[in-house]
């Protein structure tokens, strides 16, 4: 009887290292996806506001000739 026992005590304890290691991993999986998800698109968002900035700056250095012209 102490022999099954041992055999199914380490059987049990490799099933439970193997579920873990394996649940571990996919864990890793799916937070390096996530991680990926959302730096593309903070990545978007940055190329969209350093566009909507750059215009703005374009837009400023046109203006600005004119206004110092109209006020001399």
């Amino acid at each position: 009887m102490g022999y099954v026992l041992r055999v199914r005590l380490a059987s049990f304890f490799t099933g439970a290292a193997v579920s873990s290691a394996a649940g571990l991993y996919l864990l890793h999986k799916d937070y390096k996806i996530a991680h990926h998800a959302i730096s593309e698109q903070m990545n978007g968002l940055y190329k969209s506001l350093d566009g909507r900035l750059s215009s703005l700056e374009k837009l400023k250095e046109v203006e600005t000739p004119n206004r110092v012209e109209a006020a001399e």
